[in-house]
């Protein structure tokens, strides 16, 4: 189940949240490791950052008006990464 922190925007659906860390280093690690996630997973979210933040837009496979199971997942996965890294 996503989390609350998600927010779910639609036509088509996507998902959006921004993930915010102490510093860079913490930052930096987020971002190797959601390479590595998106890598296995096959999948590439839109990414933005900053010195101590992350944007991350996770949109419906193309043609598609909702969200796949798997990219909540990768969304639930993404959450993990968070805590790992913090």
């Amino acid at each position: 189940m996503v989390s609350d922190e998600w927010k779910l925007r639609g036509k088509p659906e996507r998902l959006e949240r921004k993930y915010l860390f102490d510093n860079y280093d913490q930052l930096r690690d987020f971002l190797d490791d959601a390479a590595k996630l998106s890598e296995k997973a096959e999948f590439y979210p839109d990414m933005g950052f900053g010195k101590d933040y992350v944007n991350v837009t996770i949109h419906s496979n193309e043609g598609e008006e909702t969200l796949a199971e798997n990219l909540k997942t990768f969304a639930d996965d993404l959450d993990n990464l968070l805590a790992k890294a913090n």
